[in-house]
């Protein structure tokens, strides 16, 4: 691959959306975390909090690489304005979690939210499939994490109801 300015610049952009959004669910959620969060029963392979910050910082940059990748193909390809339509969703439902569970307290919510979420990684998944040979592969940690994530999310509920 011949790396431009302009691609570097784009690269650039690309992974910073991500992690601006996954920065604006982290202030929803640090707040929460030593008060409330800490008062929940949790299962004992919940995960330790200090694991969050760096694994979703991961998947941020992974997900901004992908969605390079796909806008890489052209921008006037019908199928990369949807495939990127569907990722701009899917990065806003995972705002919404953040917001749901820690900034609204509402366990039971974003269970239903989380549910919505995975189908939208899933779809822009599929999609990145159908446009870059690599960028879907890209997505698939961030589709078992959240997986782990909405099974996590259920089982705090059901302790805590």
């Amino acid at each position: 691959m011949n790396l431009q300015a302009s691609d570097i610049v784009s690269l650039v952009v690309a992974v910073v959306i991500p992690l601006v959004v996954g920065g604006l669910g982290g202030a929803a959620t640090a707040p929460a975390i030593p008060t409330w969060y800490q008062g929940l029963n949790k299962p004992p392979w919940n995960p330790p909090n200090w694991v969050l910050g760096p694994v979703w910082t991961l998947l941020y940059i992974l997900m901004g690489v992908a969605a390079w990748l796909v806008w890489r193909q052209g921008w006037d390809n019908p199928q990369v304005q949807v495939a990127l339509a569907i990722f701009g969703v899917q990065l806003l439902l995972n705002l919404f979690w953040s917001l749901i569970f820690f900034g609204w307290r509402s366990p039971n919510w974003a269970v239903l939210e989380i549910v919505v979420l995975w189908g939208f990684i899933l779809a822009t998944t599929v999609l990145f499939y159908r446009v870059e040979s690599v960028a879907w592969l890209l997505l698939i940690p961030y589709q078992l994490w959240v997986t782990f994530a909405a099974v996590l999310n259920a089982t705090v509920w059901q302790l805590n109801r």
